[in-house]
C-alpha cells in the first residue's frame, strides 16, 4: 500500500512538472496598484533575451488571490501582485488548494491618493468628513440613520456646496480594502462606533459600509479610466496609487488628508495619512519549474528596480527604507516562505 500510495504521488509530480514545462511564460496577476510597476519590470525583463516578457493581468488583489489561491500547475498563476497583505482566509484557501510554500515580496510603499481635477479648487478634507461622505450609515443627533448627506456642505459648512460624487474601487481591490481600514474606520465617528456596538454589530464591519445611493460609484479596477472620468468631471472625486498621481500631474491632483499631501518623503516615513506597504507573492513550487520565476525574483527586487534611485521610483513607486530592502533582498535571494498558518 505505501509502494502505491509513493508511486502515485511520483507520477503526480512527475504530471505537475511535465504540464508546467509546456508553459514557458511568467503568468501574473492581482492588484491594479502594483500593476504598472509589475509591468515596467515585466518589460525591462523580457528585453534581457534570456527569458519572455511576463504576461500580467490586472484582476484586482481579491481576484489575484483567488486565482493565485486554487491550486499548482500549469492552470494557475505563478505570482499574484497585492495592495495589501494576504489575509488569514487567503491562506487557508491557499493551503486547501496544496499552495502550501508562499514567498512574500514587499515591492515598497504607496500612498492612496484621492484626487480630482487639476482645474478643481484645493481641499482638504479629515478622514472623518471623508467616511461622513461614503458610509452607508451615519450618526446624526445621537442616532444611526441612513446615510443623508447629498452635498459636501452638508457634512461641514467649510466644505463646497457640490453634489458628493466620488469613484471608487470594488469589494475585489486591495486599495478599497486599504481605505476601508485607514480612511473608513479610522474616520468612523466614536459616536457611530459606539451605537454600531450598543446595536450588537461589529464596528468595524459596519464603519467600513458603504452607501449605495449612487452618490460612490464603483469605477471597476482599471484605474487609468478613473483618471480619465476624473479630467472630465472637475466635481468629481476618486481613489488610487500614487503612481497614477504622478504619471497624470497634467489632469489630476491630489486632495490634503488632515492637512497633508501625498509625497515621496511622506509615504516612506508614513506621516501622510494613507500610506500602506505594496507587496507581490509567488509559488515557490513553480520555481524551476516555469522558466525565469526566480530570476524575475531578482530583478524585481534588484536596486536598479526597487532602490533609492531606481527606475520603479521614477514612475511614483516609494522605496522601502535600507534595513526593510536589505531583509526583503534576502528573502527574495533565498526563497524564503512566510507561515500560512
Amino acid at each position: 500500500m505505501k509502494i502505491i500510495k509513493v508511486l502515485i504521488s511520483f507520477l503526480a509530480v512527475f504530471a505537475f512538472i511535465s504540464n508546467v514545462q509546456a508553459r514557458d511564460q511568467i503568468k501574473i496577476v492581482g492588484s491594479s496598484t502594483v500593476y504598472p510597476y509589475a509591468t515596467v519590470v515585466a518589460e525591462t525583463f523580457g528585453k534581457t533575451g534570456k527569458f519572455k516578457t511576463p504576461v500580467i493581468e490586472s484582476t484586482g488583489t481579491g481576484g489575484g488571490m483567488k486565482l493565485f489561491c486554487a491550486g499548482v500547475g500549469t492552470n494557475h498563476p505563478d505570482i499574484t501582485n497585492a495592495s495589501r497583505a494576504i489575509k488569514s482566509k487567503e491562506k487557508a484557501l491557499c493551503e486547501k488548494n496544496g499552495v502550501t510554500e508562499i514567498i512574500e515580496i514587499v515591492v515598497g510603499n504607496d500612498g492612496i491618493s484621492f484626487a480630482h481635477s487639476v482645474n478643481s479648487p484645493d481641499i482638504d478634507f479629515s478622514k472623518e468628513q471623508l467616511w461622513r461622505a461614503l458610509a452607508h450609515e451615519v450618526d446624526v443627533d445621537g442616532k444611526l440613520v441612513a446615510n443623508p448627506y447629498k452635498k459636501w456642505s452638508d457634512i461641514d459648512s467649510s466644505l463646497p456646496s457640490k453634489k458628493i460624487e466620488i469613484l471608487i474601487a470594488p469589494p475585489t481591490s486591495g486599495t478599497r480594502d486599504a481605505w476601508n481600514s485607514l480612511v473608513m474606520v479610522k474616520g468612523c465617528s466614536k459616536a457611530a462606533k459606539s451605537l454600531f456596538e450598543a446595536n450588537g454589530k461589529k464596528a468595524k464591519k459596519e464603519c467600513a459600509k458603504m452607501r449605495e445611493d449612487g452618490y460612490a460609484v464603483e469605477a471597476g479596477e482599471n484605474d487609468t479610466l478613473i483618471v480619465q472620468k476624473l479630467a472630465s468631471n472637475p466635481d468629481a472625486y476618486g481613489f488610487f496609487g500614487y503612481s497614477y498621481l504622478v504619471a497624470n500631474k497634467d489632469k489630476i491632483k491630489a486632495a490634503a488628508i488632515n492637512g497633508v499631501k501625498p509625497s515621496l518623503e511622506g509615504i516612506q516615513d508614513y506621516s501622510y495619512p494613507i500610506a500602506r506597504p505594496l507587496f507581490f507573492y509567488v509559488k515557490k513550487a513553480h520555481i524551476g519549474v516555469v522558466p525565469g520565476i526566480e530570476e524575475f525574483m531578482k530583478a524585481f527586487t534588484s536596486k536598479k528596480a526597487m532602490g533609492p534611485r531606481g527606475y520603479l521610483a521614477e514612475i511614483g513607486l516609494v522605496p522601502l527604507a535600507s534595513d526593510k530592502y536589505k531583509a526583503i533582498r534576502t528573502a527574495a535571494l533565498k526563497l524564503e516562505t512566510i507561515s500560512i498558518k
